[in-house]
């Protein structure tokens, strides 16, 4: 079986959908700000001890919140008037990303090898 058009047509397909996550988390500062969340709580950060933890201000780390959660990567909830940041336990963002890839690679392992012509 080798690469088929609907093959690439899927990838395309799934790039696409995946557009906000790969913007999101191609970001260094929130690859930061995610690492920060996944040492943080269970029960999630508040923008204040995010910013604690890192050298960003508080206007910064919600920016950069707000990103993540439109994203699907981050979700929030609000108790008072505090707001909590935790990473989505459903997971379905990042699992789309996980298929994405093992899709490339898939397809990947059908391309010839190209190290013969490069000597």
């Amino acid at each position: 079986m080798g690469i088929t058009e609907k093959d690439i047509d899927r990838v395309a397909h799934e790039f696409e959908s995946c557009q906000k996550v790969l913007t999101a988390l191609g970001d260094e500062t929130r690859q930061h700000v995610l690492l920060s969340l996944l040492a943080g709580p269970c029960e999630g950060s508040r923008v204040v001890d995010v910013a604690a933890g890192t050298s960003l201000s508080r206007p910064a780390v919600s920016h950069h919140m707000q990103i993540l959660r439109e994203a699907g990567i981050v979700r929030s909830r609000k108790e008072g008037t505090c707001v909590y940041y935790y990473l989505d336990p459903a997971d379905h963002e990042i699992g789309s990303l996980v298929e994405l890839f093992s899709d490339i690679r898939r397809i990947m392992r059908f391309v010839p090898s190209r190290e013969e012509a490069a000597l």
